[in-house]
């Protein structure tokens, strides 16, 4: 295998410290360097939908589906899944173990923040399935393209929020709440896939089965997803 040539790899945020750990360990086994780009995930679609020449994709499932289906990117290979998690105030501890604790802490609640990627498509559909949606709209606050809505929390923004939970689990000044409750669970696969773009299509493969394999699993908890593949 040709090393002499570092991968680049887009991802969404909800990836990036796993990425880079799982790309540390990557070089330090092949040899090969991998560049990552973390971006909010609706603009790493973007670009790869307009051709920028990206080895490979680490977005959610379903964005990588549409980009194969326009013929960006090859196969799609599920690594992780990811649970939405609940965060509030540093030093606060609103009760959301059940649904409706939840409910009632939402009504609540000044400002809530949501994401731009599928957690928070996710989540504002479960809140119209809930039939609350309406009732909190104006109290609704989406965090910027690759901005965490842990960073809108800390910065007193909103008092309560919802992301993947590994965009919430290491980020200081917020309380991680836990879970959602069962009955109003968000969950999110992340793939990789191969860009058509790219000149080390065999490279960029070789990555994408060890992001499956299991040496990436133990990380892949740590980060608070689930592994998919060898791992799991």
């Amino acid at each position: 295998m040709n090393h002499r040539s570092s991968l680049h790899c887009i991802s969404s945020m909800a990836t990036r410290q796993l990425l880079g750990v799982l790309a540390a360990q990557w070089t330090a086994d092949t040899g090969q360097a991998v560049a990552l780009e973390s971006v909010g995930g609706v603009d790493a679609a973007r670009r790869i939908d307009a051709g920028e020449p990206f080895d490979l994709a680490v977005l959610a499932a379903d964005a990588l589906d549409k980009l194969r289906a326009a013929g960006r990117v090859g196969p799609v290979s599920a690594v992780a899944v990811s649970a939405v998690a609940i965060a509030a105030s540093a030093g606060t501890a609103p009760p959301v173990a059940t649904v409706a604790q939840l409910l009632a802490t939402l009504q609540a609640a000044r400002c809530i923040g949501y994401s731009t990627g599928p957690s928070g498509k996710a989540l504002l559909a479960l809140l119209a399935q809930w039939r609350v949606l309406d009732s909190l709209q104006q109290r609704l606050l989406q965090a910027p393209p690759g901005v965490p809505v842990g960073e809108l929390i800390a910065r007193g923004h909103c008092d309560l929020g919802f992301q993947q939970l590994s965009e919430l689990i290491h980020f200081p000044g917020i309380a991680l709440l836990g879970p959602m409750p069962a009955g109003g669970e968000i969950d999110t696969v992340f793939a990789a896939a191969p860009c058509t773009a790219t000149a080390q299509p065999e490279q960029a493969a070789g990555f994408i089965a060890y992001l499956q394999s299991a040496a990436c699993a133990a990380a892949i908890r740590r980060e608070g997803m689930d592994p998919v593949g060898a791992g799991a």
